[in-house]
């Protein structure tokens, strides 16, 4: 473990010294280089399996606190099951993969932002809650994508597959 350290201080050392060769920085760029995250945050992790384990701490955080996000799991469930259903190509599960993902990402920055305002502005305070109104309206902007990419991507192939049966239904 402690050559992996020793490399990554070495590789980090290499690019430190050929970003100050090749490149003259801003200082106001220099200033944010400069701040270590060691140096301001209590949790910090130098191990991937802790930082695997914080992400998935947030992951189930935000299953068990957020109902929007409990919704939007229940709907990843049910595309996944209507697009195995369907048969769906590789390109079209790609678009949807990329898509749930983008969803859930943005209800995930939602989630922090609004735990960051919280934490920040324990009052109520009129620029606190514009901060939550965007990062909400970011989720919505996702959730509204989605759900028409969605349509587009899987009804053709749901009517294609359950048309012949609905029309049956309604003519004899």
């Amino acid at each position: 473990m402690s050559e992996v350290k020793s490399v990554d201080h070495t590789v980090k050392a290499a690019v430190d010294k050929a970003m100050n060769e090749w490149f003259k920085l801003h200082p106001d760029v220099q200033a944010t280089l400069a701040a270590r995250p060691d140096d301001y945050s209590p949790i910090t992790s130098h191990s991937r399996w802790k930082s695997l384990r914080y992400a998935l701490a947030g992951w189930l955080y935000m299953l068990k606190y957020g109902k929007n996000t409990r919704i939007q799991a229940v709907f990843s469930i049910l595309v996944f099951v209507l697009g195995w259903w369907l048969g769906l190509d590789p390109i079209t599960w790609s678009i949807l993969i990329l898509t749930i993902t983008i969803n859930w990402a943005a209800e995930f920055i939602n989630g922090a932002v609004e735990a960051a305002i919280n934490l920040a502005s324990p009052d109520i305070h009129p620029m606190a809650r514009v901060g939550k109104d965007v990062a909400a309206a970011t989720s919505l902007l996702a959730a509204l994508a989605s759900a028409v990419i969605g349509a587009l991507l899987l009804l053709p192939p749901f009517l294609e597959r359950v048309g012949p049966w609905l029309v049956g239904l309604f003519v004899r």
